[in-house]
């Protein structure tokens, strides 16, 4: 049999009215041939990408397959019953997660800023959730007027609603915090090793303007964001952006979520990640060298460097 391409690894098609995650017409109109027939009357399909194999559960309103026998593979595929068949209040309380698996941050997910050289705020920065450096000491950690607690395991700082931790600090922070930079090193190996894209070098590089579908994304060098961009999804949909090269979003401009959850989004990036002045990003941001918030710049985000983190009166939320 012929295998499906990667790209449609794990499709499902919702019925009329059903909030699946819209895809666009190109997308629609490149499914081989024999699937883009009348019967089908397609209007919303949701992705999932997968390396592996793949199937194809289609669910639909009209009870019109009549070329075809239910439950029957047909090139790697495997059809369903329709939303006929289970009636549309079942069929609303399936849930199906689009995009690539979840990177697992392990216990670097108990962080809201975490880098192995050090992390500086320009006061007054906001940031909610904890703040770590490892394996440097806590000389590592500037501009936060830090304040010891008395049991020497952390300190605290206007800027940070959390706790905030150094390698240097009083057993068991130490050893939390190589088991912590060691779960970041993980993920970001685990996020940059995914293959199978299903979005190779989009844009040039220049993403800007665009909506994004839930999917690997991966780019070969830079990535620049010079205009507002939407991540559109559902609230399990997942999204890995590579990046081999630097990233920056120019001053102002904003990544903007239409469904999606931060959490669930990931940007690994090999080079240095810079957010202009006012500028807003969303996700985990799993930095191989430096993350830098410039004036005023927001992110609704994790922030995990191989090297530093840099805030400018910024604010960051988890």
């Amino acid at each position: 049999m012929t295998a499906v391409p990667a790209l449609w690894a794990h499709c499902v098609r919702f019925p009329s009215g059903f909030p699946g995650s819209l895809l666009t017409t190109q997308l629609a109109t490149s499914l081989p041939k024999w699937i883009r027939k009348p019967q089908f009357r397609w209007s919303i399909w949701a992705l999932k990408s997968s390396g592996m194999g793949g199937r194809l559960l289609v669910m639909d309103a009209e009870p019109a397959f009549n070329d075809m026998v239910y439950d029957q593979v047909y090139d790697d595929v495997q059809f369903a019953k329709g939303e006929t068949e289970v009636g549309q209040a079942a069929l609303a309380n399936v849930v199906v997660a689009l995009g690539p698996a979840a990177v697992n941050l392990r216990t670097a997910g108990n962080y809201a800023i975490l880098a192995k050289s050090g992390v500086s705020t320009v006061p007054p920065s906001v940031i909610t959730g904890a703040v770590a450096v490892s394996p440097i000491a806590a000389v590592g950690l500037t501009g936060f007027s830090l304040k010891l607690d008395s049991t020497g395991q952390f300190a605290t700082s206007t800027q940070v609603t959390g706790k905030v931790y150094a390698a240097t600090y009083s057993p068991p922070t130490p050893a939390t915090l190589t088991a912590a930079i060691g779960d970041l090193g993980t993920a970001f190996t685990d996020a940059t090793g995914r293959v199978n894209p299903n979005f190779n070098n989009l844009g040039s590089g220049a993403i800007g303007g665009l909506v994004l579908a839930p999917g690997l994304y991966k780019w070969s060098s830079a990535l620049s964001i010079g205009s507002d961009v939407i991540i559109s999804g559902n609230p399990t949909d997942t999204w890995i952006f590579q990046v081999a090269g630097t990233m920056s979003i120019a001053a102002g401009k904003k990544v903007v979520l239409a469904g999606a959850l931060a959490k669930n989004i990931v940007w690994v990036v090999s080079g240095a990640v810079t957010a202009g002045a006012g500028a807003h990003l969303e996700g985990v941001i799993l930095g191989k060298t430096t993350i830098t918030l410039e004036t005023g710049a927001t992110a609704n985000s994790r922030l995990f460097a191989q090297t530093f983190v840099a805030l400018q009166q910024a604010v960051v939320t988890t």
